[in-house]
């Protein structure tokens, strides 16, 4: 992505990239200057999960269900920007045999919380980051919970 690597934790990377700013130089903008992102005022968020790291449809939806319900948690601390989330190997299939269980579920969860964790300290100062109250509202879901509805995938997550 344009933009670089902004985190990296054995399975995930997390890429950002700055929104650029439309330049209209027209009464009609040309098709180069219309903007890619319909919301450039909060962070966008996306999720790639290739079928060669998760074969099965279920591993990849529930990855994509955790990527996109993480995110929600960290969005006032990210910057405005396009972030990308990408699975970048698989998980062993002899650790975990079953497609979507609940080690799975707490390995993926807690590989994200670290992701963005370290890259919303990227993005924070270091006097604000420490001992902020934001830090310490995201708590892991239970293992088997399903009391969180996932964004759509490509959008901020935030309300409209």
């Amino acid at each position: 992505m344009a933009g670089g690597t902004v985190s990296r934790t054995p399975h995930f990377v997390l890429h950002r990239a700055a929104f650029e700013a439309p330049t209209a130089t027209g009464p009609e903008p040309s098709l180069k200057s219309q903007a890619l992102f319909a919301v450039q005022d909060q962070p966008w968020m996306g999720a790639v999960v290739p079928k060669r790291h998760a074969k099965r449809a279920v591993t990849r939806n529930g990855i994509k269900r955790q990527i996109y319900a993480v995110s929600a948690a960290f969005e006032q601390r990210l910057p405005a920007a396009a972030h990308v989330v990408r699975l970048r190997t698989e998980f062993a299939r002899k650790e975990f045999v079953s497609a979507w269980s609940d080690p799975l579920k707490a390995s993926v969860r807690g590989e994200l919380l670290q992701l963005f964790e370290r890259a919303s300290g990227a993005a924070v100062s270091p006097a604000s980051s420490s001992g902020s109250p934001a830090s310490s509202s995201v708590i892991p879901a239970k293992a088997g919970t399903q009391d969180v509805v996932p964004a759509q995938a490509g959008t901020h997550g935030g309300p409209r």
